[in-house]
Order: C-alpha cells, then structure tokens, then sequence
C-alpha cells in the first residue's frame, strides 16, 4: 500500500511541476509577440533609437505587470474556491460522517474497485485522515498543495519579462539598417523555441505548434509595422 501512494504523489507533483512550465512558457511566449509587435510597428514609423526604447519599455512593464496582476486575481480566486471547498467538506464530515463515509466508498467503487474493497478502503482513509481522503478523491484537491497566487504573479512576471527582452534588446542595439531585420529573425527563432517547448511539454508533436506560433508572431509584426508605416507616412 505505501508503494502505490508514493508514486501518486510523485506524479501530482510532477503534474504541477509541468503545468507552471507550461505557463511559464506561454507567458515567455506572450512577451515576445507583443513587446515585438509593439516595437516594429514603432519602427514602420520611425528608426530613433530613443523611441524604440521607451516604447519597448512601456510595452514590457506594461505587459508583465498586466500579466501579474491577472494571474494574481485568477489564482487567488482558486484558491478561495479550494479553501471554501475545503471548509464544506469538513463540517460535512464533522456533521454526517457515516453519509460522507458511504460517499467515498462510491467514488472508490466508481473508480474500479469491488464494493468491498471501496468500503473497506474508505474506512481505513477516513481513520487515517478524513479530510485529506475527500479532498483528493471527491474534491480533487490536494490540501498541502493550495494554488500560490503570489507564485503564480511573480512566475508569469518573469516569464513575459524575459520573453519580451529579446524583441527590446533585438530592435536597440544593431546599427539602424539592420534592427528590423534582426528582430524578426530572432523573434521567429524565439518562437519556433517556444512553440516546440509548449508542444513537448503537451505530450503533442511539434511541427504544427512552431509553425502556428511562428505564422502568428509574423502576422503580428506584419500588421503593426504596416499600420506603423502609414502613421509614418501620414506624419502622426
């Protein structure tokens, strides 16, 4: 019996482990097309360096703290959910625990087992700890393992930082005549990086998420650097 439950744990984590590298990747993946966007479509406009700059700033402090702040609400609003689930289930067992002990021994013979085994099973889960039993059978939720919403805020910061850094850095530091070409090259590059990434960590083969995450990235810098160079041309 220890071994089985080892190895489930080992795998929730390793779940959880995959599933904030997934976000991380996707918000990575998000600073790169739109600090890009931006930037290129300020550079159909104009080649000043300074207006590159401040517009590629704006757009990642922007972008990152945006990000933050909506995986911050999102997250914590789970977790309220989580607790307040948490909260139920336990005045639930406190008030009607021979109920509660039979709808355990459901979820585990729904699950596969005999009638016997799932009755048998539910008891010596509820003896060994009630709460925890329904909280990962019936609830799905692991007690120990609450979603983090300062976690989550401060790793999609990051993420969309350091994704968003490679178009800044691609379209300020080469000489005027090559920025723009050094910025779509490395950005289309980041994304094939970030497509194969998300698509190996989904288990799915790679070929259709790079070329997807590469199409969108370059369709994105085609319709702002466009809309940039008739801004440009009309003297806005």
């Amino acid at each position: 019996m220890t071994e089985p439950t080892h190895d489930e744990a080992h795998g929730g984590g390793l779940a959880s482990r995959l599933n904030w590298l997934r976000a991380a990747v996707l918000g990575a993946n998000d600073g790169i097309v739109s600090t890009a966007g931006l930037v290129v479509g300020v550079a159909g406009a104009t080649d000043d360096r300074a207006a590159l700059l401040t517009a590629g700033l704006a757009g990642l402090l922007a972008g990152s703290m945006s990000m933050a702040a909506g995986e911050y609400v999102s997250v914590s609003t789970q977790r309220d959910s989580e607790k307040a689930a948490l909260a139920l289930e336990k005045r639930e067992l406190r008030e009607q625990p021979e109920a509660e002990l039979e709808e355990l021994a459901d979820l585990l013979e729904g699950r596969g087992l005999s009638r016997e085994v799932a009755r048998e099973a539910a008891v010596q889960l509820t003896e060994r700890d009630a709460l925890r039993a329904h909280a990962r059978v019936e609830l799905g939720i692991d007690p120990d393992e609450l979603a983090n919403p300062w976690h989550a805020a401060g790793a999609s910061f990051l993420a969309f930082t350091v994704g968003a850094l490679l178009p800044l850095l691609a379209i300020v530091l080469p000489p005027a005549d090559w920025r723009l070409g050094v910025t779509v090259g490395s950005v289309l590059v980041a994304l094939a990086v970030t497509g194969w990434s998300s698509a190996r960590l989904g288990a799915a083969r790679p070929g259709g998420a790079v070329l997807r995450n590469m199409a969108g990235g370059a369709l994105a810098m085609g319709v702002t650097y466009a809309a940039g160079a008739l801004l440009g041309a009309a003297g806005v």
